[in-house]
């Protein structure tokens, strides 16, 4: 029944939900992931900077595939760099079923490598694909889309946080791993025959040195966003999970947990952010939303670091307060998410949204590894107000972007 009314769906409609399918099956893993590599090496004795180490080859090499990924789908198509994706994210995982004694520091840094090329592919191909699903002239489907796909996404990754905890707790590190390759490798083959084969291909062939933009709203927003989610990773990343294993003595269930929970929260509020940034008056955002919501969200992270300077309240301000930035972070990500796909040219699309998502990985690999050295020096308040002057920053730049939306 449920193929059956798939066969029956506009062709449009059939490749956003294959798309997305694709997209949450690899966020899962990826989220578990990530968590399964904080908690593990952790337990080990490694420190937050070893750790933040870690992920170090995951973002750089996030910013090189988002650069070089946007001319690879316009010229070979989505459906390719997707399905590329998901495979070198099978073979990432099945390098970390190793014995224990072979998971050295450079091993494992190689593995995460790999799987953030394999992420960045994965999500500059269902970014894309959106832009080409949906007509030149439905602005306000276009950013209901991308915020239902976006939102979702970060949803499921919140999940897969979760899920990290708990199979670790209960398979171990080497059989969550395995598992999750197993379970990837099904929805790969799925989705080899199912994507459309010319999906985002450019008609005119890009050259390589089209990969960086010549649009300067593409430019403003992809620095904006640069500073945006440093701000987020800087304390996120490696500070937050380790200040609530030692600070609190939560057990990998209760971290595994409280992440989840901010990261579902956080999907969820970018699926409806339309409703929160103009849909009820008929609008779609402009800059000047993104420059607003950046200002909302810069209050955030200092108030919270002054009641741990203060130590008020800290178990309490700190979740609470937390779980604030992430309700107006996601606002300020959909915001921007949609901006990107509704700046980029039609043609080619991958090859801006590329280019806006090497800012993006540029700027969880500054904050990444401020989370591990900055905490490890200094401690969570000093990533606090890190994170808060970035968002200062993002606001500023925001300034500068077109203002009609």
């Amino acid at each position: 029944m449920g193929l059956v009314s798939l066969r029956s769906l506009p062709p449009s409609i059939k490749q956003y939900l294959l798309i997305t399918g694709n997209y949450w099956a690899f966020t899962l893993t990826d989220g578990a992931l990530r968590m399964l590599v904080v908690l593990y090496f952790h337990q080990l004795g490694y420190s937050p900077l070893n750790i933040a180490m870690l992920f170090l080859f995951y973002e750089i090499f996030g910013v090189i595939t988002n650069l070089i990924g946007g001319w690879l789908g316009a010229r070979l198509g989505l459906n390719n760099t997707m399905n590329i994706g998901l495979g070198l994210q099978i073979v990432a995982l099945a390098m970390l079923t190793v014995p224990a004694d072979m998971l050295t520091v450079v091993y494992v840094m190689a593995a995460q490598a790999l799987s953030g090329i394999a992420k960045d592919l994965n999500k500059m191909s269902a970014k894309s694909a959106i832009k080409t699903l949906v007509p030149a002239d439905a602005e306000g489907k276009l950013y209901q889309w991308v915020a239902l796909l976006t939102g979702s996404k970060n949803a499921l990754k919140g999940v897969g946080f979760f899920l990290g905890g708990v199979l670790l707790t209960g398979l171990g590190f080497r059989g969550a791993i395995m598992l999750m390759a197993t379970l990837l490798g099904i929805v790969w083959l799925f989705s080899l025959v199912t994507l459309k084969d010319d999906l985002g291909k450019a008609k005119n062939k890009p050259k390589f040195k089209d990969i960086f933009s010549k649009s300067r709203a593409i430019n403003l927003l992809s620095a904006a966003r640069m500073f945006l989610f440093g701000a987020r990773d800087v304390w996120f990343v490696v500070a937050l999970p380790v200040f609530l294993a030692t600070t609190f003595g939560w057990d990998h269930w209760w971290v595994g947990g409280f992440m989840a929970s901010w990261v579902i929260g956080y999907g969820i509020v970018q699926s409806i952010a339309p409703y929160f940034t103009g849909k009820r008056q008929g609008k779609v955002p402009s800059g000047r939303a993104a420059f607003a919501w950046a200002s909302y969200l810069l209050l955030i992270p200092a108030a919270i670091a002054l009641t741990l300077h203060f130590d008020f309240y800290i178990q309490v301000t700190l979740i609470a307060g937390l779980l604030l930035f992430g309700a107006v972070f996601a606002i300020n990500s959909s915001l921007h998410s949609y901006l990107i796909v509704s700046y980029a040219s039609s043609d080619g699309v991958s090859l801006d949204v590329g280019f806006y998502y090497m800012a993006n990985a540029m700027g969880r690999l500054m904050g990444t590894v401020l989370s591990g050295w900055v905490f490890q020096e200094y401690g969570l308040e000093a990533c606090l107000w890190i994170s808060s002057s970035f968002v200062a920053l993002a606001a500023l730049i925001s300034l500068k972007l077109p203002h009609k939306g």
